[in-house]
């Protein structure tokens, strides 16, 4: 959602690297871009101005001190700043002394009240609460029958006396469902409430009898992060009519420009306390201000997706993937444990987004289709156990019959094959401590460093064994081209990789950039996390700009991607 709120803000900061020191020419400049940035991003007037104004005296400031390195002077001001913009320090939910405690929701119809509750009783779920939604949006066709199934998949109980499309009294559903709360001795209640298309009489209300019967400890006004400014003129609205204690954005995963996100705690003065950012019911978090300022300033976001990890990942099997790893026994069967651990964690997509310095590759990284890891599943799990142990075994007619039974082709196969074989190469020389550089994986430097070229992060060649000879290729076609360079006396030099993923699938240009800015292509075809430049003159020639575009080279340097520590929790 803050692509391009993102992308201008690095250009403004770009043009400060290099200079001696700050002047005053230089912050002036700085925060007309920053303006402008703001105002495209369709943030509130009010709030650009007092963003700007603040920016300004810091950096003034800064520029007067005659201090060094200014642009990451005026990145920490700007950082500071939108900290402050988004609410400053993360606020939790008022419990209740005694009894359950009491959430309503309310906001307009579409912004997403009926799922977030379901999202909402999940995660309090997770935290050892005992939940129960209350059906009170009775207008809305299907609202009850949707709150149920919600409930269902969330795994949190539901309180629905009225079968709703316009039948029973809403005030009443309100108020019997906090009494069952009480006697049942539920920890916290949801109370679903009706939306509008807008902001009426009838609406507030309502909410305003809801509110009075059930005397919430926190009303949430869901807001859509996509709609812009009249998502914040209704939330005044319904601040001034109403009264609200807290903000939950929705949609947060979005291409609208996040004017409304960024605007909302200035304009409201209320607090955002949680996000939902994707239709799955995990998409869901609490809401951290200077973790959205440091995503928004292409960052990352690194501390939310470790809490991820350690609330999802299975740690015996990561342990066990390591122990396999360092005595070189790692197997297509781990691999595929440690892809179903990285899947739990979302989409693939959504985990770069939180890797820092991954503005540069936005757009591959929005082309990236996340089916590329159902079908290298798909291959792994047509092989029989004895193949995935032992990849030399695969000839021709085992290849083909894997092709079929995975519905890919025998060249994707082959190409995940090789790959892997690669990929485990250096995941060993990674565990022996023979890589450098953010863990040793291909294509990866220190992060601050990403997109800088090295020999130093090139993939180490495979060595030769005694006499020169290499191990022959389970792959026919391979294994005879070994054979007659062989009879030759003749180094094997590299096939030309066809358009795939790290792993043979999607499109990517061959050499992709490696790691999550531009190193090493990898060995044959790149183990860039996206498609990118050539990496180095020695890489067979790149395919076709377009494949650039595809959804591509991916899914073991997505696993590199990640930061040190999250790699330690996989296994890898």
């Amino acid at each position: 959602m803050f692509g391009n709120l993102s992308d201008r803000l690095t250009a403004s900061f770009n043009s400060l690297r290099g200079k001696g020191c700050l002047t005053e020419a230089d912050v002036e400049a700085t925060v007309t871009e920053i303006r402008r940035a703001l105002l495209e991003a369709d943030v509130a007037l009010p709030v650009v101005r007092a963003f700007t104004a603040a920016v300004r005296e810091k950096a003034v400031d800064a520029a007067r001190s005659q201090a060094l390195n200014p642009a990451q002077q005026v990145i920490k001001i700007v950082n500071d700043e939108l900290i402050e913009v988004l609410g400053g320090a993360t606020r939790e939910i008022n419990w209740a002394d005694r009894g359950p405690t009491i959430i309503m929701l309310a906001g307009l119809q579409g912004a997403g009240k009926t799922t977030l509750a379901g999202k909402l009783g999940r995660w309090l779920k997770g935290d050892g609460k005992r939940v129960l939604l209350v059906a009170s949006d009775l207008q809305r066709p299907n609202a009850v029958t949707q709150l149920g199934v919600v409930a269902e998949r969330a795994g949190v109980d539901i309180w629905a006396p009225e079968p709703g499309n316009g039948v029973g009294d809403p005030v009443r559903v309100a108020a019997s469902g906090v009494e069952q709360a009480r006697a049942k001795g539920y920890d916290v209640v949801v109370v679903d409430t009706a939306g509008r298309l807008g902001v009426d009489a009838e609406m507030m209300d309502q909410a305003i009898r809801i509110r009075d019967a059930v005397a919430p400890h926190e009303i949430l006004f869901v807001l859509d992060a996509m709609v812009g400014q009249d998502a914040v003129n209704t939330s005044v609205a319904f601040r001034d009519g109403v009264g609200f204690t807290g903000v939950v954005l929705s949609k947060l995963d979005g291409d609208a420009r996040g004017g409304a996100a960024l605007s909302v705690r200035g304009v409201t003065g209320a607090p955002v306390l949680f996000s939902s950012t994707g239709e799955g019911l995990d998409d869901f978090e609490r809401f951290h201000a200077d973790r959205m300022a440091s995503r928004i300033l292409d960052m990352g976001d690194l501390l939310t997706l470790i809490e991820q990890a350690e609330k999802t990942l299975d740690a015996k099997e990561a342990e066990d993937a390591a122990a396999k790893l360092a005595k070189g026994e790692f197997t297509l069967d781990d691999f595929l444990t440690q892809l179903r651990q990285i899947r739990k964690l979302g989409s693939m997509k959504k985990l770069l987004g939180m890797m820092p310095g991954m503005g540069q590759m936005r757009e591959a990284i929005e082309a990236f289709d996340d089916r590329e890891v159902d079908r290298i599943e798909a291959i792994v799990c047509s092989m029989t156990p004895a193949e995935r142990k032992d990849l030399t075994i695969l000839n021709g007619s085992r290849r083909t019959r894997i092709a079929k039974g995975s519905g890919t082709t025998v060249q994707a196969v082959n190409e995940l094959v090789d790959r892997f074989e690669q990929a485990k190469r250096m995941m060993e020389a990674m565990a022996s401590g023979g890589m450098g550089g953010a863990g040793g994986m291909p294509g990866m430097g220190s992060l601050p460093s990403m997109g800088k070229h090295s020999k130093a992060r090139q993939a180490p060649k495979a060595k030769k064994g005694k006499g020169g000879k290499k191990g022959r290729s389970g792959n026919p076609a391979k294994a005879a081209r070994q054979a007659k360079q062989a009879a030759q006396g003749a180094p094997e030099a590299p096939a030309a990789p066809v358009a795939g993923s790290s792993f043979g699938l999607g499109s990517a240009p061959a050499g992709g950039a490696g790691g999550t800015g531009g190193g090493a292509g990898g060995s044959a075809g790149g183990y860039g996390i996206m498609p990118g430049q050539q990496s180095a003159p020695a890489q067979a020639p790149a395919q076709p700009q377009q494949a650039a575009a595809s959804s591509g080279d991916d899914v073991a340097d997505a696993m590199a991607a990640l930061p040190e520590d999250l790699r330690r929790r996989l296994g890898l």
